[in-house]
């Protein structure tokens, strides 16, 4: 074997973390190598957003996040704010666009992302060596990284190879298991904004698989209970839509998922539609509201049928609540294959939140999906990236 080459720092992971850590960090003078063991950098890049990247959320801040410690993420977010990647974004003449709750795509393909940053990693005189799994030796306070049939070694190395989701791309347990040979903690990693899965009685809904809904689904317990709305969509195997998604983060095992069918009803409305109505039936006054074989089904459920001037008020009432807060009982989750992060990781305790250092391994540091910061759906997660990688490479 050749002689090892030794750099400033080594970065193993070219997803969106890393390739803009090694890109700063090189822009600032340090003779940086990046190491992927896929031979293509950005995989999860290339698929998010359909296509599209949603790269950033004009909205983010801590509280966007979910984490053991809610303030850790604040120090990165507030020195690498979504302007400062929008204004990258700009300076390579990419066309954005913004959606729905401040979500930001481009207006051609994700490719122009990761060329972006290559780009970047470019200016910087960033080595690469891509397609080969890295190994690991620590020794004298310098990690000796083998790569391939060469070996390099350097005073830092970063961990950005993100998370367990998406397997098929690639995701792999290796931040984790590093993290432990150093002595860091992890806290459990658990897939997140994933789909989750209905059995049993439950399972009827699956009749119902392509038909969505805006709803307000809640989840979790506490202060750590998260509310959104958005839309909600029923599968053949459970629920997911953006609400579910969100609230896939929240939720736990043996926990009920809540929905708020029609969330633009005040209370009492059902008892007005029977003076107003007195005819008609619950399943047609639902369908004005909600697609057709949602309202069927839903109506069906609650077992309230015929006119509604037939209707005792106490069961339009209890109707009208269970609508309000209808209880969904998932046994699981689609998993890490369908997870579109994960949630959990190596310990922000272990971490410096302005340099995302590891405390008790000097020149080790930790970056993106791999820490234990998890941002909700539409474009936060992305944004944790950069900031996480600014942060780590104006350190190393």
């Amino acid at each position: 074997m050749n002689a090892a080459r030794t750099f400033d720092a080594i970065i193993i992971g070219a997803g969106a973390a890393g390739l803009l850590c090694a890109a700063l960090a090189g822009q600032r003078g340090r003779k940086v190598l990046l190491i992927d063991h896929s031979p293509e950098p950005g995989r999860k890049i290339l698929i998010s957003g359909g296509g599209r990247c949603n790269f950033t959320n004009i909205g983010a801040s801590a509280d966007n996040f979910l984490s053991a410690n809610p303030h850790f993420a604040k120090s990165a977010l507030g020195r690498f704010t979504p302007a400062d990647f929008i204004a990258l974004v700009d300076r390579h003449g990419i066309a954005w666009h913004e959606k729905t709750l401040g979500q930001l795509f481009c207006d051609g393909s994700s490719r122009q992302i990761v060329a972006m940053l290559l780009d970047e990693c470019a200016a910087g005189g960033v080595e690469t060596a891509f397609g080969y799994p890295a190994t690991i030796e620590h020794r004298d306070g310098q990690f000796e990284v083998g790569s391939g049939a060469s070996t390099s070694r350097a005073p830092a190395l970063v961990l950005a190879t993100g998370g367990l989701s998406i397997p098929k791309l690639g995701a792999t347990s290796f931040a984790y298991d590093v993290a432990r040979r150093f002595g860091l903690k992890i806290v459990e990693p658990r897939p997140a904004l994933v789909p989750l899965t209905l059995a049993g009685k439950q399972a009827l809904f699956a009749t119902l698989s392509g038909v969505s809904a805006e709803i307000v689904a809640s989840a979790g317990r506490g202060a750590a209970t998260g509310v959104f709305r958005e839309a909600g969509l029923f599968t053949h195997r459970g629920l997911s839509g953006p609400a579910i998604l969100q609230v896939s983060s929240y939720w736990r095992h043996g926990e009920a998922v809540a929905v708020d069918f029609l969330p633009d009803l005040g209370g009492g409305w059902m008892r007005q539609a029977k003076s107003d109505e007195p005819r008609t039936t619950l399943c047609r006054l639902l369908s004005r509201h909600l697609p057709d074989r949602l309202a069927e089904t839903l109506a069906d459920q609650l077992g309230v049928s015929g006119e509604l001037a037939n209707v005792p008020d106490r069961s339009l009432d209890a109707a009208e609540g269970r609508l309000r807060d209808w209880r969904f009982m998932p046994n699981g989750s689609e998993g890490f294959a369908k997870a579109e992060v994960t949630i959990g990781g190596i310990s922000t305790a272990e971490l410096s939140s302005k340099t995302m250092a590891a405390r008790r391994v000097p020149g080790l540091y930790a970056i993106g999906e791999a820490v234990d910061v998890t941002g909700w759906l539409g474009g936060y997660n992305f944004q944790w990236a950069w900031a996480s990688a600014n942060a780590a490479a104006q350190a190393i």
